[in-house]
């Protein structure tokens, strides 16, 4: 028999609840298991989830705000949606989203960070749609050619970088967008290099 077995009825419905948010690639928050299940606090969420970890029934990452996980997927990223991306004009960052999706490893080229989510067809030649989420991993520098996420003047952007020794361009993948030349004195920054992307139904 195992520690599933013989759980209160309150908690085996704590950990069937976490169960089905953890495989569809979502990290509840304490609050969020408080309020599904009309907990006073979080508190009592936070008792539940400490004794189902115990029990060796859930995973919990040190360190990590929404760090629970399923025994025997070491491999799954928490990775935080962090805000928009434009693939057409550039549009301010939308930083603070508290969604956290768990992910495979596997699905990426690099480790990445975190997800932006993308609004327009810009690169849709490179197959990225608008309402994707793409991965990003932090860097202030990539090759030329690599698709990056850049910030121009205060907004950010993902496009395909190309560079020379005498100007910078980013470069839609899409016929119907044309380049951004970088002027001189703009600010501009790479903030990161695209490493794969999430598709949601």
């Amino acid at each position: 028999m195992s520690p599933a077995d013989i759980l209160p009825p309150q908690r085996a419905a704590v950990l069937d609840f976490l169960r089905r948010e953890l495989a569809a690639g979502r990290a509840p928050s304490l609050a969020e298991v408080a309020g599904a299940f009309g907990f006073a606090s979080r508190n009592a969420a936070y008792k539940h989830v400490q004794a189902l970890v115990a029990d060796g029934l859930l995973e919990l990452a040190p360190g990590r705000k929404r760090g629970l996980r399923l025994p025997g997927r070491p491999d799954q990223l928490p990775l935080p949606v962090l805000g928009q991306v434009a693939a057409g004009q550039p549009i301010g960052a939308d930083i603070g989203s508290d969604e956290l999706l768990l992910l495979d490893r596997a699905l990426f080229s690099d480790r990445p960070d975190y997800l932006l989510k993308v609004k327009g067809n810009s690169m849709r030649d490179d197959g990225i749609f608008d309402g994707d989420l793409v991965a990003v991993k932090r860097a202030s520098e990539a090759r030329n050619g690599q698709v990056v996420v850049a910030r121009i003047d205060g907004e950010i952007t993902i496009k395909r970088l190309e560079r020379s020794k005498t100007r910078i361009r980013l470069l839609p993948r899409n016929p119907e967008h044309a380049p951004i030349e970088l002027r001189a004195g703009q600010d501009f920054a790479i903030e990161g290099v695209y490493c794969g992307l999430v598709r949601r139904g």
